[in-house]
């Protein structure tokens, strides 16, 4: 488990009202969760998998879940009332990029009363300086609570009851809404057929899933991502290029439609997590591709080229070849699901 200064940091009082900005990840949600048995704990998150594993978290620690509650993080300013909260935290180490982190400022801005404390944990080479002068001019004070570990928490406090302006973080926050190398290389090879059924894994902005709709004529894709502002981004691109034929779904991996069949899965899986580098993702998306996969479907997998997915491939499928890629990048098919 990632360590995290603000576990033996952070000391409320029962009856307050935390929110915790994008970080739900952090180890501190559930020593919060017990200090704020009268009060209230408010995961502004992104991310379903950070949810469903702080929830998960708690219930194995027979943390009372009652006042925890949850909401997606663009969408705050949408569904509470400003001034409510009496303190914020935000690890930076869970944040995509800059954009975010400001917006995470802003947005404790909005969500704290007056007298309300904003704690910030991060590292120097992640931006913790940069962030520390935009808390000074957002809140015109900021105090360095401890440093250690090239780590630092750093605090201000809200004064006066002004909420600010609060402007909703950039929708496509990983590669900035552009068609990346990998995915450009996995589309020029990609093989479908006017009837798929077909599956975009971990979607992002949505680039997979719409190329595919637009061969699959007599089909139909659905895209899905743990990320509700990626799932917000490849809804937009959908709606915007009228296709009739795909959905985009909020889920984490295949948990909103375990149920379904596939003829085609196709993916471009993250590997990094809270700043860390990680094949625990895709190696999970590449087991539940081989469960949603009908007897002949297809699977596409495009990576870096260092990481050593094909292990696992083997593992779940009866056919594993390289049918694409360059020098940085390699794009993988897998056939026969759960023929080994």
């Amino acid at each position: 488990m990632l360590q995290s200064f603000l576990t033996d940091m952070l000391q409320f009082a029962d009856h307050e009202h935390v929110v915790i900005l994008n970080s739900a990840a952090d180890p501190c949600v559930p020593v919060l969760a017990r200090q704020l048995s009268a009060g209230e704990l408010l995961l502004a998150e992104d991310s379903l998998a950070a949810v469903r594993t702080c929830q998960t978290t708690m219930q194995q620690s027979h943390l009372a879940t009652n006042n925890l509650r949850e909401l997606a993080f663009h969408e705050y300013t949408l569904h509470e009332a400003p001034a409510t909260m009496d303190a914020a935290v935000m690890n930076i180490l869970y944040q995509p990029n800059n954009a975010w982190m400001y917006y995470g400022l802003q947005l404790a801005a909005y969500a704290l009363k007056p007298g309300g404390q904003l704690y910030v944990e991060g590292a120097k080479d992640r931006g913790i300086l940069s962030l520390g002068k935009r808390m000074q001019e957002v809140f015109g004070n900021l105090e360095t609570l401890k440093i250690g570990k090239g780590q630092r928490v750093i605090r201000s406090v809200k004064h006066g009851s002004g909420v600010g302006t609060v402007a909703a973080p950039e929708l496509a926050p990983f590669a900035q809404g552009k068609l990346d190398e990998g995915t450009r290389l996995l589309l020029d090879v990609l093989e479908v057929k006017t009837a798929d059924i077909a599956l975009d894994l971990g979607c992002g902005a949505g680039f997979i899933g719409t190329s595919i709709a637009k061969l699959a004529t007599q089909g139909r894709v659905t895209l899905v991502d743990a990320s509700r502002v990626s799932v917000a981004t490849a809804q937009h691109m959908v709606l915007e290029q009228n296709l009739s034929n795909a959905q985009a779904l909020a889920s984490d991996g295949v948990q909103a439609i375990r149920e379904q069949r596939f003829d085609l899965v196709a993916t471009n899986p993250p590997f990094h997590t809270g700043g860390l580098q990680t094949t625990s993702i895709a190696e999970r998306f590449i087991h539940e591709a081989s469960q949603v996969l009908r007897p002949r479907g297809r699977f596409y997998l495009v990576a870096n080229r260092f990481l050593k997915y094909e292990p696992t491939l083997r593992k779940c499928f009866a056919t594993v070849e390289e049918v694409g890629g360059n020098s940085r990048f390699k794009v993988l098919r897998a056939l026969g699901p759960g023929l080994k």
